[in-house]
């Protein structure tokens, strides 16, 4: 893993959380496995239609407890060695994961990173995920080093992210 390059600069300090009245965001970690297990568990369909179409993967289709918690262990890994971070999305009160914030690397040339994000099911409805990522934009702006975040699915179709080659 050493020799990747990292997402940011070594100088630039690290949001470790985001809270609003509405939500946490804070570092995803092995020790939020039973809460985004549920969150995940719960929002199968919605997650595997809306990524399927952006990365051909059918996550979360048949992910174990055991599995998540490998997972969460790699996004921790990866964050602290600031290769990608993955935020989980809690209630203030941290009882319940909402959903999940992932920014990472861009294999197209013409974005300097992909911003991605989900809120389980049960809060599509009450406008969480439109919030969630008019919050995380303007975050993104304001605090990240980005000048050319990708946000696939949402300011650029599944097609069209797909139709742009991967050169790095």
């Amino acid at each position: 893993m050493d020799n990747r390059k990292t997402l940011v600069d070594d100088d630039f300090v690290v949001p470790f959380e985001l809270v609003t009245d509405q939500f946490r965001l804070r570092m995803l970690s092995i020790n939020d496995l039973i809460k985004d297990y549920d969150a995940v568990m719960s929002s199968v369909d919605h997650l595997r239609n809306t990524y399927a179409l952006i990365s051909g993967s059918n996550w979360p289709v048949g992910l174990t407890l055991e599995e998540d918690l490998i997972d969460l262990g790699w996004h921790q890994r990866e964050f602290t060695l600031r290769y990608s971070f993955a935020y989980t999305v809690m209630t203030l009160d941290e009882t319940r994961c909402l959903g999940c914030v992932y920014l990472e690397p861009s294999r197209k040339s013409s974005f300097d990173a992909v911003v991605s994000m989900w809120v389980r099911v049960s809060e599509l409805g009450n406008g969480l995920d439109s919030d969630l990522y008019g919050t995380v934009k303007k975050w993104i702006s304001e605090l990240w080093p980005f000048t050319r975040p990708a946000y696939p699915g949402r300011e650029i179709t599944a097609e069209q992210w797909k139709k742009i080659p991967d050169d790095l």
